[in-house]
């Protein structure tokens, strides 16, 4: 009897059942009023009299009433870049400890996000949330006595005046609790090494040592990883190495396109649990099996607001105009796409993250990512969500039983008309008309605002195929493999030349 994982499993079946139910509305007032509180004396909570939203009747509506809108390029020139110089409570008490580092999805330079130790020790917090809601999935008692591999960036973090700079999974694995250790794959001395190529090698040289109940990673990076430790031992499927594993924690973008791939490197079906973790924090987790949506962390060190995802109110750039109305948690609604806004313990502030989210069920207050505000293909009136894109994707790859782990797209003029222009990462060959048919029937009958672009600005469709690898070059060319780096689902015409000047030299 494995004695240890059934105790475990005890013990977080019955913190599920001692933990009152949450009212995510309420946890939401109290976390604002904490931030508020907390930073009332820095620069920037004197600056907009956070004393004075404190004492107002509804602090949600003075709040949002008082303090504006910032994206990464407004905070850190008017405050952030302030802590680069030395000063301290600028935004939040304090100084950060860690940056993370984060290029995003549109360009090479990087951001530098503040990461303080409330932050951290909220991201620890709701990570022991996820492993919590663990309880609701049916898992045996000894998946609680395996390895868990976490395959995120370097944890070989940069020192750089007197805080560390790197990735927040670098940063978060950097910082796991002692209990965790134990459980921890790679272990310390590979998740130090910063080369990922590097990296992945040492784990398909160490995997048969290791017994592993669960993988976490963005997917495209775990694939890779996974296909190395595969071939590396000559299996067939990786349960022939780690036949416990269990659950993948999938993150950072849908899993929907690798679905199909990501099963054929299995030997039977597993757990797959959707997170949503960025560098300005954890955000939401899926909590139950009943559904692939995430439950917002609205207990733990971020406050969320929400606008409507309109086409009036979001700048060229993706920012949003300084007369977008805000929502609280209270006065959202389904099958609507929002922008979502934090505020958090890191000293961000109505800070615009760049994603927009849709709620599945408002009581549980359980979302959906549904695509970037620069992401959104919408040059000629099409009006498609990344989510749309993905449907279309896995549309392909039912209709011609092909996998399609990758794929980019834009609206390009050819002879001064647009054609939306796909690259799809497949190994099949099959008649590309037939693929931009499909895909754009498929798309007419999804989106009624892509339906009548066709029949105005759109004029068609036009469909190339690469190997997958050629994303993943383009993302180690550009940027860094590994980590949080993603792949854009939607370029401009300026970027896209560069990715087809790419994939031609390819």
């Amino acid at each position: 009897m494995h004695i240890v994982g059934s105790i475990i499993k005890g013990l977080i079946d019955l913190k599920d059942k001692l933990s009152p139910e949450s009212n995510p509305t309420e946890e939401q007032k109290n976390v604002l009023k904490h931030l508020l509180e907390t930073a009332e004396n820095t620069s920037f909570g004197q600056f907009y009299d956070f004393s004075d939203i404190l004492s107002a009747s509804d602090v949600q509506k003075s709040f949002s009433k008082n303090v504006p809108y910032f994206d990464y390029d407004k905070i850190n020139t008017e405050w952030w870049s302030r802590l680069h110089k030395g000063e301290v409570d600028v935004t939040w008490p304090g100084s950060p400890n860690y940056f993370a580092l984060s290029s995003g999805t549109t360009g090479k330079t990087s951001k530098r996000i503040p990461v303080t130790e409330a932050m951290i020790s909220a991201i620890r917090s709701t990570g022991i949330a996820q492993v919590s809601a663990l309880s609701n999935y049916n898992l045996p008692p000894t998946f609680f006595e395996k390895g868990i591999l976490m395959l995120g960036s370097s944890t070989d973090l940069a020192e750089k005046e007197d805080h560390l700079e790197g990735e927040i999974s670098g940063i978060s694995a950097s910082n796991i609790p002692s209990w965790f250790k134990g459980y921890y794959k790679p272990g310390e001395e590979i998740a130090q090494i910063d080369d990922w190529d590097d990296r992945v090698q040492r784990i398909a040289e160490k995997a048969k040592d290791w017994d592993i109940g669960a993988i976490s990673g963005i997917p495209s990076w775990i694939e890779l990883m996974l296909e190395k430790v595969i071939k590396f031992h000559n299996a067939d499927h990786i349960h022939e190495i780690w036949p416990n594993l269990e659950v993948y924690t999938s993150g950072g973008v849908a899993f929907g396109p690798y679905e199909k791939s990501f099963n054929a490197l299995l030997g039977r079906p597993i757990t797959v649990i959707d997170t949503y973790l960025a560098s300005e924090g954890f955000i939401a987790f899926q909590n139950r099996p009943e559904t692939d949506a995430m439950k917002l962390a609205t207990n733990n060190g971020i406050y969320f607001e929400f606008v409507p995802f309109r086409p009036e109110y979001i700048n060229q750039d993706g920012s949003l105009v300084p007369e977008a109305p805000s929502i609280t948690l209270d006065e959202v609604e389904t099958d609507q796409d929002y922008v979502l806004l934090m505020s958090t313990v890191s000293g961000a502030w109505r800070y615009l993250i760049g994603d927009t989210i849709e709620f599945n069920d408002v009581e549980r207050a359980e979302i959906r990512i549904t695509g970037r505000t620069k992401f959104f293909l919408n040059t000629v009136g099409s009006q498609l969500s990344v989510n749309k894109l993905n449907d279309g994707v896995k549309h392909l790859e039912n209709t011609f039983n092909i996998k399609i782990p990758e794929f980019t797209l834009s609206a390009k003029r050819y002879d001064g008309e647009f054609y939306h222009s796909w690259y799809l990462g497949t190994e099949s060959s099959i008649d590309t008309s037939e693929l931009a048919s499909a895909i754009d029937e498929f798309l007419r009958n999804a989106n009624k605002n892509y339906k009548v672009a066709r029949t105005k600005a759109l004029k068609g469709v036009k469909v190339s195929t690469v190997p997958p690898s050629v994303f993943y070059d383009w993302n180690g060319a550009n940027k860094k493999k590994g980590g949080q780096v993603k792949m854009e689902r939607v370029m401009g015409e300026e970027k896209f030349a560069e990715w087809e000047d790419f994939v031609s030299k390819e």
